[in-house]
């Protein structure tokens, strides 16, 4: 007797890191659910090396998507069709990648994705709030697409979404805090983090720094104060280190919801973001925002309140988290 071939699904998310590490959740529910199941995830090459060797990814397709169309184009249109193609994206160029993989296509609705065109290329639209969680979007369009459930409490208890390697080192100094004081946009930059390590004198500090600019900057945060300077590291030696800390403090960026993305504790902060949308808060995942209501679609990109958050108010979050 013939055995039946696995459902072969694609997911397409292309860019960022931020995105990718909030969409790597969705593998251990589908694995969950369809334990057989061969998973492709489509990425741009600029952000491929966090997916590298993931052990729920069957086979990771990566396309020059910004540099070059065509050829990934080509790379696509030899890939065989699949049973199952999930946008995780939902823009425009995401969709058009989604509707070469296959016919069964699940996407946002017009009114759920973040560019309303994507919706387009969808067999199949899933309605869901823009505003809404962007974790509970990603694992409700899943869950569409792939007929299952998912509650809050397996959210919370989810297995780690990246590996890590080597042990957490035995606490038997200080306690490690790592800052991520860098963003893909100044607004989403907070400036007093040089305040904040002055506040934080009895915990061991390290600042992590992505780029030529980026090092320039940290040096200028770490000087005068006892925190250090963390060596350059690629996003995997990245992983590993976030997973040692005690505790990450960041921007609404990729490295900070790493930290919660492998269960690790962290303090995001928030000021013209949504933060109940663009993190999803646990007891040792928490938030700092303005206490205002942001409309996800209605980004300014010139506010730049998040300077007004207290060092104070920091340095207190950071301790209610280290000290349980």
């Amino acid at each position: 007797m013939q055995s039946k071939k696995p459902l072969k699904i694609a997911i397409v998310k292309l860019s960022a890191l931020g995105d990718i590490v909030h969409a790597v959740i969705v593998l251990q529910f589908i694995k969950k659910h369809a334990p057989d199941a061969h998973i492709t995830w489509i990425v741009d090459v600029r952000f491929a090396e966090i997916l590298k060797d993931h052990p729920l990814i069957d086979e990771l397709v990566v396309v020059p998507l910004k540099k070059s169309f065509k050829e990934s184009f080509k790379i696509l249109k030899h890939l065989d069709k699949f049973d199952v193609v999930i946008d995780l994206q939902g823009l425009l160029k995401s969709a058009i990648v989604t509707r070469l993989l296959g016919k069964n296509t699940y996407g946002f609705s017009k009114e759920s994705a973040k560019e309303k065109i994507a919706s387009k290329f969808y067999k199949h639209k899933f309605s869901i709030d823009y505003n809404e969680n962007i974790i509970v979007r990603n694992l409700g369009l899943a869950a569409f697409a792939m007929d299952f459930k998912f509650s809050k409490d397996e959210i919370l208890n989810k297995e780690p979404c990246f590996e890590v390697h080597g042990k957490k080192p035995q606490n038997a100094g200080k306690k490690r805090i790592l800052i991520a004081p860098f963003a893909s946009e100044e607004s989403k930059c907070y400036d007093k983090f040089k305040a904040v390590i002055n506040l934080l004198k009895e915990y061991e500090i390290y600042v992590c720094h992505g780029n030529a600019a980026e090092l320039e900057k940290a040096k200028i945060l770490v000087q005068g104060t006892h925190a250090m300077l963390l060596e350059k590291m690629s996003i995997k030696q990245m992983i590993d280190f976030i997973a040692s800390c005690d505790l990450t403090i960041g921007n609404d960026s990729g490295l900070t919801h790493i930290a919660w993305a492998i269960n690790a504790p962290s303090l995001t902060l928030f000021g013209n973001r949504p933060s109940h949308r663009n993190a999803y808060e646990t007891p040792i995942n928490l938030l700092i925002d303005m206490g205002r209501q942001i409309d996800a679609r209605s980004i300014d990109k010139n506010d730049f309140c998040i300077r007004e958050i207290f060092p104070e108010t920091v340095a207190n979050f950071a301790r209610k988290i280290l000290n349980g």
